[in-house]
């Protein structure tokens, strides 16, 4: 469907994979099995997950100059991503993220950003300007919180909806949650964001409140296997997910991200755009990797009708 561009604003990087029976404990080794390694980042995810999903995908992000850098610059192409705000550093390498997933899906990263601390506003506002009628801002946190306040900012001044992805959480983000219109925590970065421990559904309605009160319009709680939530401030509404074996959870909250803003860029209103993104991240999970785990437009319809 016809939609405007969604402008992403994020994180690129190359994932490191290993697969392994558990998440070793501080201080211990374990002996993986399967590596892989494949593009991923935040910001990179969503985009592919955008463009993937029906969008018009613009994204904004800069890595290395070099091999990583190289690669995920052809692979935005071959994805049909608009690629000319993507900027190559001279300086940093691009980012890498360390990933553990174990035998039930879970999965621990560990992100040496590169490239992505170095994505400042003066990089952002010369994109901004060129993108015509944008649809929505989405944003994550692993590029400079000064960079998306800046495009908070500048989406407030001229009307454009933001969807902002807390994560990696940051407690210090609080105070931008008024230009916020939709966020999208899952349920460890809304007790971060709110101090309140997400053991059931009542808690999770209880972190939806709280982040209201600190000025965001709209929430949406992603619970993994339970679904999500759906905060408008007067009512609060349960997404069930799509029952799923799952094999590694990585990217699904990113799926989730893409899908979201496909679905409110062609129209739907929340709770379908909700129950949209659900079923693209339970696609997700029952594939190993980042990005080549992303559903395309044509399998998430199929699953829809089934």
């Amino acid at each position: 469907m016809d939609s405007n561009p969604i402008v992403i604003i994020g994180s690129t990087n190359m994932d490191m994979v290993v697969k392994t029976s558990h998440i070793p404990t501080p201080g211990e080794t374990v002996l993986g099995g399967k590596f892989l390694m494949n593009p991923g980042g935040k910001g990179a995810n969503q985009a592919v997950a955008v463009a993937r999903l029906g969008g018009k995908a613009s994204f904004i992000s800069k890595v290395g100059n070099d091999i990583f850098g190289n690669q995920s610059l052809q692979l935005f192409v071959e994805e049909g991503i608009d690629t000319q705000f993507l900027l190559q550093d001279n300086q940093l390498p691009s980012g890498v993220a360390l990933i553990t997933v174990d035998d039930s899906g879970e999965n621990s990263i560990v992100v040496a950003p590169g490239a992505n601390a170095g994505l400042t506003r003066d990089n952002l506002e010369p994109s901004l300007e060129k993108i015509v009628d944008p649809g929505f801002y989405l944003m994550q946190l692993e590029v400079p919180i000064d960079t998306i306040k800046f495009a908070l900012q500048y989406a407030r001044q001229r009307g454009i909806k933001t969807i902002l992805n807390p994560a990696p959480a940051d407690p210090g983000i609080t105070d931008l949650l008024d230009m916020v219109d939709y966020i999208t925590p899952n349920s460890s970065e809304a007790e971060i964001l709110t101090g309140i421990p997400i053991t059931d559904m009542e808690q999770a309605k209880l972190a939806a409140a709280a982040l209201h009160r600190l000025g965001s319009k709209h929430v949406i709680i992603t619970l993994g296997e339970q679904g999500a939530i759906i905060s408008g401030g007067d009512s609060i509404e349960h997404i069930p997910a799509t029952p799923v074996k799952s094999v590694d959870s990585t990217a699904a909250g990113d799926t989730f991200n893409g899908a979201l803003a496909v679905a409110l860029a062609e129209g739907e209103d929340l709770p379908a755009a909700v129950k949209f993104a659900c079923n693209a991240a339970a696609i997700t999970v029952t594939r190993l990797g980042a990005q080549n785990s992303i559903p395309t437009r044509k399998e998430l319809d199929q699953i829809r009708q089934d």
